[in-house]
């Protein structure tokens, strides 16, 4: 692929997580890199928690060009950058953090690449469109403010622990200006409510491999063809949720796409070019499937 020598010129990306091994970002990025002939690489680092503050530092001292954060960091970081961008300030969180000659500025591309994912994957803009949340955590929070700043009219949000869900949309209603209500969780859920939504995102981790035969409590029977249903998860690639939803007529879409744009955006706010998308989606599939080593 074309792949630079590492050498006094080039410029080094990262992740900053506890623990990172799983992740699938290095390959990807590393993938892109490499399809483009850019002089850059990278590589994960496992923060531990109590060293966060220090490794922040030596993004400026080791001059970084930036890094991706994720759990358990994402929200603890933010004291410690220069700037953050008004959507990531919402959400709560950082995932992406770029090194402006020293100057730590932080975004979040989790709800954007999730938009991304809607548009390129399913052909659906949230503008003017109602939608059904179901969790309120950080995945959650990062749809939610995305849906809302991307001009959703109606947002609901659905989750176990009410009070959560309560704060959540107090928070998206009060920075965006949008209608955001609470629903009842699992058999109380309305189902004329279900039934009129234009969309559907399962936010929590209900499904994941290997706990594939389960899936949240939700009224399927009130779905119908035309909707668009969603589940983060995409580990399987097809969800029981999933499943459940496509016998009921409605398009469906796991979480694969806003893993990759997540990492599209991130790539582009480091790199200032356009990222390969696809050599980054095949070199994800191929990670995803177990077909390459991580």
């Amino acid at each position: 692929m074309g792949f630079p020598e590492i050498n006094g010129k080039t410029k080094v990306c990262g992740l900053f997580g506890f623990p990172v091994e799983h992740s699938f970002s290095p390959a990807m990025h590393n993938a892109a890199y490499g399809k483009l002939g850019l002089n850059w690489v990278y590589v994960p680092y496992a923060v531990h928690p109590d060293r966060l503050k220090q490794a922040v530092e030596g993004i400026r001292s080791l001059e970084l060009a930036g890094v991706n954060v994720t759990v358990p960091h994402k929200q603890n970081i933010l004291p410690l950058l220069d700037e953050i961008d008004p959507a990531a300030r919402i959400i709560g969180a950082v995932n992406t953090v770029v090194n402006v000659r020293g100057k730590l500025h932080g975004y979040n591309t989790d709800g954007p690449g999730f938009i991304r994912s809607l548009e390129t994957g399913a052909n659906f803009s949230p503008r003017g469109k109602s939608a059904l949340l179901l969790g309120a955590g950080g995945a959650a929070r990062a749809v939610a403010a995305a849906l809302a700043l991307a001009g959703v009219n109606n947002l609901y949000i659905t989750n176990r622990t009410a009070e959560r869900a309560a704060d959540l949309a107090r928070d998206v209603s009060q920075a965006c200006q949008v209608v955001v209500q609470v629903l009842p969780w699992g058999s109380e859920l309305p189902e004329e409510r279900v039934a009129a939504v234009d969309l559907v995102v399962q936010t929590t981790s209900i499904g994941m491999s290997p706990r594939a035969d389960q899936s949240p409590e939700f009224p399927f029977a009130a779905l119908n063809p035309g909707q668009l249903v969603c589940d983060l998860v995409y580990n399987p690639e097809k969800t029981l949720f999933l499943q459940q939803a496509a016998a009921q007529g409605a398009k469906i879409l796991n979480g694969l796409g806003m893993l990759l744009y997540q990492g599209v955006l991130a790539f582009e706010l480091w790199t200032g070019r356009s990222a390969p998308v696809e050599i980054m989606k095949e070199t994800l599939l191929k990670q995803v499937s177990g077909e390459v080593e991580r």
